[in-house]
């Protein structure tokens, strides 16, 4: 009778869960919220599969509970019975649920798309009744609201974006783009700090979004800095200040028609006298200084004369000089400028214009831009690039400071990657025949300028694109022989400055193998070999460099290297020691010896008892081990060369390299085939070995081993 109670008890407490568990699906699935909605719909549809899984459970229950003739019994029972009835109903109905979702979804998407079409073509208000009508389809897709939230950004609306971003967060808490869009709104109406608060939200969720975070944290930064000083100007123009009254006086003069050139040059020159400090150049900024241009019929047609006349040219230059001044130091000021028709469209001309006055001050006005980060990016942004490299090259004809200040230029515009890839449209067809013909040219232009010029084209040559065009022009490599060929006997330090840039240069361009490389291959090489003789360190150290690039390229370029010496001169760099010349002669060495006899004799002679190999074998850069016992290993099919060896420490190091655990596999590799030819060139060395318990390594490793 008790057990009876206790099973009554159960029953009716496994009831009453089973009445909670229903109502607060209820209760979940009648909830506003479409992400508690969508919860509690899951939750739903998961009972109803453990409800299926467990019938025979529950049938063994429903025997048991027969027993049991009380009121609380009967009642439990019926509302079970009522209980899996409503499940069954709420099975039918998610199985509807889920073809009206793949419905709506359905709707949705194609709504999406249409509000995106619209926002595309600059339909705002278009796009944000599709976005509103797909989400009346499916209130929980993230992207509605986050699309819809752009728009509504494009139509200064920023706190329903901010509403639709917190939206879009429900649906997904790690949308990165809801929280860049909230950053934007947060920015809009000045709350600097929320919108800090979002984008480094950004970088919690992504750490490789590190660039995209930064660029908003500076936008931030620039925005609060511009309002505050555009506050602080406002306040001294209201005190009275003298300074700020003559800026607006001189701005309103310069803005109204009427007057001859000379007068608005010289009212411009005024102005530039008057920016002082952030404050000038800020009220200069509000009183809208920057729309002289459109503002001012005959300033800028002045400005923009193809053929200008002495007076044009001093109103060109006095505007260089005033947006000099107004910009230095100045982000928000850069930015205007450059978003300004006119200028944008001059600037190429301006540099092309043949005026030395006129491209000097273009070139100062550039070079605030291209000295700074921010301002790099706003060139490559609000102007195009493509011609700049071929322009900014042609002041190596120039004599006096513009040549230098253009390559500075290049040289700052090649950090950015979007720069690269502007040279790359017109590199070809532009670029690339002017830069062989200054090469060409070396002994006529500004050498110190050219030296500078090639090095960059060398710095370029890291992006595969422009580097495969350079080393496939045949005229290009015909110029740098040439250089090489003046270089060589130059008196003038700016010459050889423009051989050692030439020879670095051509480092760059044999990362590449194609038919050109291989037909210059023995004159490239004859090249070097003449220079290994030079007094200069750094030359000899280049020439080396190439020689160690180009050999693999041509047997024949071997052949003519080894019969001019070669062996025995990189031997010689081998015992100076020097870090980098040592790494490419053991290169050189490696490249002639692997199928050169000749190369491998003179090694051999060159090198008596291999010392130097068995110096270089201690190395702890494994490149210069690795390449070491390459180079023995070729060597010890010369008669003799295992027999000198005798009595050496030899087998010791290489077993040592070939049972390690260096990085390159190369170096375990090229001891062990040096250590296999050694004891069948010269069986003593087997007693070393065994004495060494190092058969059984060299057995592991007989597999690097062919022929022997």
């Amino acid at each position: 009778m008790l057990g009876d109670r206790r099973q009554q008890e159960e029953d009716f407490q496994r009831f009453l869960r089973r009445v909670d568990d229903i109502a607060n699906l209820v209760q979940g699935l009648s909830c506003p919220d479409p992400a508690v909605k969508e919860k509690t719909i899951a939750e739903a549809e998961k009972r109803i599969r453990d409800q299926e899984t467990s019938k025979e459970e529950e049938s063994k229950t429903t025997v048991n509970r027969t027993v049991i003739n009380t009121r609380a019994s009967d009642v439990a029972n019926a509302e079970a019975v009522n209980a899996d009835g409503f499940l069954a109903i709420l099975e039918k109905d998610a199985k509807e649920r889920a073809k009206r979702r793949k419905r709506n979804e359905h709707l949705a998407n194609a709504l999406k798309e249409k509000g995106n079409d619209a926002f595309r073509k600059g339909d705002y208000v278009g796009a944000i009744q599709r976005y509103t009508e797909g989400l009346e389809k499916l209130k929980d897709k993230q992207e509605l609201y986050t699309n819809r939230a752009q728009a509504y950004l494009k139509m200064h609306e920023y706190e329903k974006a901010i509403g639709d971003c917190e939206w879009a967060l429900k649906c997904n808490e790690r949308c990165i783009k809801a929280y860049f869009l909230m950053g934007k709104a947060q920015l809009a109406l000045k709350h600097y700090s929320e919108s800090r608060q979002c984008y480094e939200k950004i970088l919690q969720i992504d750490p490789q979004k590190e660039r995209l975070f930064k660029d908003c944290m500076t936008e931030v930064n620039l925005e609060e800095k511009r309002v505050k000083d555009e506050e602080r100007a406002v306040k001294e123009a209201q005190s009275g200040r003298l300074a700020a009254l003559s800026i607006e006086e001189l701005l309103q003069k310069l803005a109204s028609p009427g007057q001859n050139i000379l007068y608005y040059a010289g009212g411009i020159r005024l102005l530039t006298g008057a920016m002082k400090d952030c404050t000038g150049q800020t009220l200069f900024r509000i009183n809208n200084g920057f729309s002289i241009l459109q503002a001012n019929e005959t300033v800028r047609r002045g400005f923009c004369a193809e053929r200008k006349n002495t007076a044009e040219v001093d109103l060109c230059v006095s505007l260089l000089f005033l947006w000099q001044a107004v910009c230095t130091g100045n982000e928000e000021n850069q930015r205007l400028l450059l978003t300004c028709p006119d200028l944008n469209a001059q600037l190429p001309k301006l540099l092309c214009s043949g005026v030395s006055e006129i491209q000097k001050e273009t070139l100062a006005l550039i070079s605030l831009y291209s000295e700074n980060e921010n301002g790099r990016r706003l060139l490559v942004k609000h102007q195009d690039l493509t011609k700049w490299l071929q322009i900014l090259m042609t002041f190596v004809n120039t004599t006096d400071a513009r040549a230098g200040s253009a390559m500075n230029i290049l040289s700052d515009l090649t950090q950015e990657e979007r720069f690269k890839a502007q040279c790359r449209v017109m590199f070809s067809s532009g670029a690339l025949p002017l830069f062989t013909q200054l090469l060409s040219s070396a002994k006529l232009v500004n050498q110190a300028a050219l030296a500078r010029c090639i090095g960059i084209l060398g710095t370029l040559c890291a992006d595969v694109a422009i580097r495969e065009q350079m080393a496939d022009c045949r005229e290009c490599w015909q110029a740098c022989l040439k250089l090489v060929d003046e270089g060589s006997d130059a008196s003038t330090p700016e010459h050889r400055e423009c051989l050692f840039a030439v020879l670095g240069l051509m480092m760059n361009l044999l990362l590449e193998s194609n038919a050109i490389i291989q037909f210059f291959a023995v004159d490239i090489s004859g090249r070097c070999m003449s220079l290994l003789g030079d007094k200069d360190g750094r030359m000899v150290t280049r020439a080396v460099g190439v020689l160690s690039r180009i050999l693999p390229a041509s047997s024949s370029a071997v052949e003519e290297v080894v019969k001019g010496g070669v062996v025995k001169k990189m031997i010689r760099f081998l015992k100076a020691g020097g870090q980098v010349t040592s790494n490419y002669a053991l290169k050189t060495l490696s490249i002639c010896t692997r199928s050169n006899r000749q190369a491998q004799e003179d090694l051999v002679k060159s090198d008596k008892g291999f010392s130097v190999l068995l110096k270089l074998l201690n190395s702890e850069n494994e490149m210069i081990v690795g390449n070491a016992a390459f180079c023995l290993g070729q060597c010890l099919v010369v008669p003799g060369a295992a027999t000198s060896l005798l009595g050496s420490n030899v087998v010791m190091i290489l077993l040592k390299h070939a049972g390690g655990d260096a990085t390159r596999t190369s170096v375990q590799e090229n001891a062990a085939i040096a250590l296999g030819k050694l004891c069948v060139a010269e069986p003593r060395h087997i007693y070393q070995l065994q004495e060494l318990n190092g058969l059984a390594i060299l057995n592991s490793a007989m597999k690097y081993v062919h022929g022997t």
